[in-house]
């Protein structure tokens, strides 16, 4: 019974939790900032490349 009671009291389950939900937020925000910053680099890098063979033809 004692062992019920100390695992109520305990939060570190909780904090560990809390800690996780955290991490998972931040990850989803960079995924979401990296895929935007992707695909702007990938039209500026294909424009640069059709500027470039323009300039060679």
């Amino acid at each position: 019974m004692t062992f019920f009671s100390k695992l109520i009291r305990d939060e570190a389950g909780a904090t560990a939790i809390e800690y996780g939900l955290i991490a998972a937020l931040i990850a989803v925000a960079v995924m979401t900032t990296v895929s935007g910053l992707g695909s702007q680099l990938n039209t500026t890098f294909q424009k640069t490349s059709s500027q470039l063979q323009a300039a060679n033809a």
